[in-house]
């Protein structure tokens, strides 16, 4: 005989010992607050796909970007947001670095005219300035050690002059910009030179002579040295440390001067050729012709080596505050005295 409790728990079982889904979730639906439960719950790409066309907000989609540099070779530098109704934020601004693009090298310099000019050189009406003197060496054909001949008659088959052995790298080249006016750095030198700090020696001293260019020609690649300012002008920074092309006109827009001994070696036949160049670091250097000669030259004056020069002149400096202090205290021993007891 089954009792009043054993007919309550059958009745139980047979009830709701099986609920049906719906019925288990609706308490849990109202417990939920208001919005989109689907956009709650959900989350990454499984909510992104999870929404239908009509439910995905309007509007552009805005990605944070990570730390690191969306391209490289630039700096980038994003708006702050703005909120609804105000002015827009400006474009991004993309500045360009003047530091190398890769350890040891700049940017190139592309499809330049460069024109043939030599030590030594008389003014003429394609070149009014006479190349007896540089822009850096009242003497510089004394200081190379002669005349150095352009035609080819008189040069030996490892590029330079038959009558003589240059005292200098007969591989050089004259950009249109000088650092230096007066005895003193321009304004914009030290804002626009790469190197212009690592390599400062000096007031007046210019960070920009005998720098190393490489130069190509044909597919035949050349190294040399920075030696004098031309063609035309001294002021051109914005093409020699910028992206913008020469201002000079003349001579076809030429942007750069090659010695006898780069237009021999690169194989151009006349007084003019289109060529690639670009500032590169003494280390990435090869040898090759170009490393024979010269006392301006670090592959032979090994005193003259990246920094070294820089590196002297602040030991020099260093002394001589040195040296200051020392006559200072000697002139009042019993200051000395404190300062060796003190």
């Amino acid at each position: 005989m089954v009792n009043h409790r054993q007919r309550q728990q059958a009745s139980w079982k047979g009830s709701c010992w099986k609920p049906s889904l719906a019925a288990c979730l609706l308490p849990l639906l109202a417990a939920m607050p208001a919005g989109n439960a689907r956009a709650d719950i959900q989350t990454g790409r499984t909510a992104a796909r999870a929404l239908s066309s009509t439910e995905r907000p309007k509007g552009p989609v805005v990605i944070t970007p990570t730390r690191r540099d969306p391209l490289p070779g630039v700096v980038v530098k994003s708006p702050t947001a703005t909120g609804a109704g105000k002015r827009p934020a400006p474009q991004p601004r993309i500045l360009p670095r003047t530091a190398p693009q890769s350890p040891g090298t700049y940017p190139w310099r592309l499809n330049i005219t460069a024109t043939v000019f030599w030590v030594g050189e008389d003014a003429t009406e394609r070149n009014p300035v006479a190349n007896h003197k540089s822009s850096w060496d009242s003497a510089w054909k004394e200081s190379f050690g002669g005349f150095d001949n352009p035609d080819p008659l008189h040069r030996t088959m490892d590029f330079r002059p038959k009558t003589f052995i240059p005292r200098q790298n007969p591989f050089y080249v004259a950009l249109p910009y000088n650092d230096v006016c007066k005895g003193e750095h321009k304004p914009e030198a030290s804002r626009v030179i790469p190197w212009f700090h690592r390599e400062f020696s000096g007031k007046g001293q210019s960070v920009c002579k005998g720098r190393w260019v490489q130069i190509i020609y044909n597919k035949r690649s050349c190294f040399a040295q920075w030696e004098d300012c031309g063609p035309f002008t001294t002021e051109d920074w914005p093409y020699v440390f910028g992206d913008k092309p020469p201002v000079n006109t003349h001579n076809k827009g030429a942007g750069i001067d090659i010695s006898p001994a780069v237009r021999d070696y690169l194989g151009i036949p006349g007084g003019t050729a289109i060529v690639h160049w670009r500032f590169v670091e003494f280390y990435r250097i090869p040898r090759g012709p170009w490393s024979k000669w010269g006392d301006n030259n670090p592959f032979v004056n090994r005193d003259l080596g990246p920094g070294k020069r820089a590196l002297q002149t602040k030991e020099d400096r260093l002394r001589q505050q040195q040296e200051a202090i020392q006559r200072e205290l000697m002139k009042d021993p019993a200051k000395l005295r404190r300062q060796l007891q003190g």
